[in-house]
């Protein structure tokens, strides 16, 4: 039977019943293909800190180097520790370390539920550059609590790395519509911007069967809105993306539907899948957490470890669930109610 090394970490609020309900799909799921898990689960949490004063321990990339992926719920209890300080702490050293360059989200409606838009269906899949740009960590503040006070925040942008995550987009394209759309900034931002136009331009000579279209950002969360059905792989940078996939999530239906992979594409280091809904700190103990991107996120791991039958059929379960009106509706369904729902889908299809 084949084994996959999993490295777990609930996380924070709704990341704990979410993630369980992700490995209970997981399971299910390698009964009937024949693969099992080996899940290792880690408290690195706000929880984790406030014990330790740290988001992991000083070895924890080592700890995770030797998995075959990472299942992360959700990070964050602002209240009691700084979104800054969690995000550097656990989630931006893990992408940067383990090269995780190409953050993958899709974005479609499911059967059964209702986005606030006017069109009845859109499959867009979101491509952000996740290691450099405008996260990459680099300035400082001087003078701090003075009249006199300069914070500086410095996006980096290298040429490789607007060149990878175009590759990775254009590689998508060719297995999907065929269509790619670059987003920059580039009529303000005339340095950064103008070198991804360039690059994006230099790249697609190499692949003269996709079709390409370079938009502004703040044309592109235009487009997502009036036009969604027009796009296909929409590559972004850091910041962008992350704006412009929280657009993605909301018109397909919201937070819950919102999964995400953080992938390695040269496979030298784990990758590691997400729901980007965050801890959700307000129902963190009311039950109702909706777990399907947990669960989507749970079927990108496996596609991703090889495993795309048994992928492809915990999609198919969610899209039976939603069908079924369960989990279509923000805070009606309990985490359990929804779980099982995806668990029976599962157990039809494998009659």
């Amino acid at each position: 039977m084949r084994t996959h090394r999993i490295a777990v970490i609930p996380g924070d609020g709704i990341g704990q019943s979410v993630t369980e309900a992700a490995l209970r799909v997981l399971q299910a799921i390698g009964l009937h293909e024949g693969f099992s898990l080996e899940a290792i689960h880690f408290p690195w949490s706000c929880d984790f800190y406030r014990q330790t004063g740290a988001m992991m321990p000083p070895n924890g990339i080592e700890i995770l180097r030797g998995f075959d992926a990472i299942l992360l719920g959700a990070v964050g209890w602002p209240s009691e520790v700084p979104d800054s300080v969690s995000l550097h702490g656990l989630l931006l050293p893990i992408r940067k370390a383990f090269g995780q360059y190409a953050n993958v989200r899709p974005h479609r409606l499911l059967p059964g539920v209702k986005g606030p838009l006017r069109v009845d269906a859109f499959d867009i899949l979101c491509i952000r550059e996740n290691t450099e740009g405008e996260y990459s960590g680099a300035g400082g503040r001087v003078h701090q609590g003075t009249a006199d006070e300069v914070a500086v925040e410095t996006s980096i942008f290298t040429r490789r790395g607007i060149e990878r995550i175009l590759r990775f987009g254009f590689e998508q394209a060719r297995t999907r519509r065929g269509k790619l759309a670059s987003v920059t900034k580039s009529n303000a931002q005339r340095f950064s911007m103008v070198l991804w136009d360039e690059v994006t331009q230099i790249v697609a000579k190499d692949y003269p069967e996709i079709e390409v279209s370079s938009y502004h950002v703040d044309a592109m969360a235009a487009r997502m809105v009036m036009n969604p059905e027009t796009l296909d792989v929409v590559v972004a940078s850091n910041l962008f993306g992350d704006i412009l996939t929280d657009l993605g999530a909301a018109i397909q239906g919201g937070l819950g539907f919102a999964a995400s992979a953080n992938i390695n594409p040269e496979r030298t280091a784990p990758s590691m899948f997400e729901p980007v809904h965050g801890s959700a700190p307000d129902i963190a103990h009311l039950g109702i957490a909706n777990p399907i991107a947990a669960i989507w996120s749970a079927a990108m791991m496996l596609d991703h470890l090889g495993e795309q039958h048994g992928a492809q059929k915990i999609l198919a379960s969610i899209e039976v669930t939603t069908r079924w009106g369960i989990g279509t509706v923000p805070g009606r369904d309990t985490t359990d109610k929804i779980t099982s729902a995806v668990l029976s889908a599962i157990e039809t299809q494998g009659k």
